[in-house]
């Protein structure tokens, strides 16, 4: 192939049918008519020597080709749009930008109605996308644009990426009112482990309390497993099931549900939760504008 003679226009058009896997999707994406989408696809099948995208239902599948032309031409057309943007100042008022945020159930409920509440006023064309976050970081949808920002609770991770500390958060342990094996408001070591437990793992093997406790030669009884937060208060509210809960979610749904919290008997100190996005974004201004805004809804 003669890059010389290659119209760079063509990996926009790559670019949107890899996201959208669909023609017609893709075409509204471009603002562009479905036949001429589909007639820059045949123009790179030839150009490429390969099909590219292979149709599979009612689905575009891409080839192992395509895939690993995925995150490169991704990347080389974030990078020209920031280089032929860096001068330009970011207007959030007059923006109609979305942002695709990976969160837990539990962030999302600490974080996104205050800052929506603040976009609200300074930024109300900003649209958020929310896609749910697993254990571990989405490397791969970062490296390739579909998600813009991650915000939890990381250990170690490539340099590629740029980590800004968002709060930090403690531990209670929640529990119905009226608990038959709480009534005196007391809870010790020997209390907590008579106590039938419900885990919320978000995909992980061991949490903190657990590993504490194995350090310990000790171990509770969980009889209930779930990946999510929201619902785990209110299990715990209906049951004589207990939860180790983040204090901000525990008091929350304190107000709202009979529950009672207790401070856990052992300390295991903090855990910190982060903003996380591509280092090579540091430099868009829309993007660095969010993180501040995020940044601030965890002091305000």
């Amino acid at each position: 192939m003669n890059f010389s003679n290659f119209d760079l226009n063509l990996l926009r058009v790559l670019d949107a049918l890899l996201r959208e896997q669909n023609v017609s999707r893709a075409a509204e994406h471009l603002a562009l008519s479905q036949p001429a989408v589909s007639n820059a696809l045949n123009r790179l099948r030839v150009l490429l020597d390969d099909p590219l995208l292979v149709r599979v239902g009612r689905r575009m599948q891409p080839t192992p080709r395509a895939l690993a032309l995925e995150a490169p031409i991704r990347n080389a057309l974030r990078q020209l749009e920031q280089s032929l943007s860096a001068g330009e100042a970011f207007e959030p008022g007059e923006s109609r930008q979305r942002f695709r945020i990976a969160v837990t159930d539990y962030v999302e409920l600490v974080c996104m109605p205050r800052l929506l509440d603040r976009l609200s006023h300074k930024a109300p064309g900003i649209g958020i996308d929310i896609r749910h976050l697993s254990p571990s970081l989405p490397m791969e949808a970062l490296d390739k644009g579909e998600l813009d920002l991650v915000l939890g609770r990381f250990d170690e991770m490539p340099a590629r990426f740029a980590r800004r500390h968002w709060m930090s958060e403690t531990l209670k342990l929640a529990v119905r009112r009226e608990h038959p094996l709480l009534r005196q408001g007391n809870l010790d070591l020997e209390a907590f482990l008579r106590l039938r437990h419900l885990w919320v793992h978000g995909g992980q093997t061991r949490g903190m309390v657990d590993q504490w406790l194995g350090e310990q030669g000790l171990s509770r009884q969980i009889l209930y497993t779930t990946p999510n937060y929201l619902q785990a208060a209110h299990i715990v509210a209906g049951s004589e099931l207990a939860a180790v809960l983040p204090t901000a979610l525990a008091r929350h749904f304190a107000t709202l549900l009979p529950l009672q919290l207790f401070d856990l008997p052992f300390s295991l100190g903090p855990f910190h939760l982060e903003v996380v996005s591509l280092a090579q974004r540091q430099r868009d201004a829309a993007l660095q504008w969010l993180i501040e805004e995020i940044v601030a809804v965890a002091n305000p």
